[in-house]
């Protein structure tokens, strides 16, 4: 297998587990804690806004290269065997019939409410530097 044969599969495996983490958080099997982690990887993957912006370059892929794959792989190690096989053969179901990809507003929302928490924070910070001088 070449590398570019096996990050392609690297890259369909991590697609699947985020579509898997999807049905994990409907499925009655879940207990609150990995629900909870779920939800958060989910509706951040499933965004179509990303933390960091891609336009920047290296850390714009960040987290869709490194941060995205580390929380999916924590949240699917928290998740019970038996749900995430039953989990993994809905997503792969899904994948295979080409439905859409899942988009989540709630993902979106949560962008948004970072960045804003950021600036609120990084403009109160400001303010207070430049109070002290």
């Amino acid at each position: 297998m070449s590398i570019l044969q096996g990050i392609r599969e690297w890259a369909r495996r991590v697609k699947r587990d985020a579509v898997t983490l999807w049905f994990a958080c409907k499925h009655p099997g879940t207990s609150w804690i990995p629900k909870l982690m779920a939800a958060f990887v989910v509706a951040y993957a499933l965004s179509p806004i990303d933390l960091i912006p891609d336009f920047i370059p290296v850390l714009g892929y960040i987290d869709d290269a490194l941060l995205l794959p580390a929380l999916i792989w924590l949240t699917i190690r928290m998740l019970p065997a038996d749900v995430l096989a039953a989990c993994r053969i809905q997503a792969d179901q899904w994948l295979r019939s080409g439905n859409a990809k899942p988009r989540s507003a709630w993902g979106a929302a949560l962008v948004v409410a970072i960045w804003i928490g950021v600036t609120a924070l990084v403009t109160a910070l400001s303010w207070a530097w430049l109070r002290q001088r």
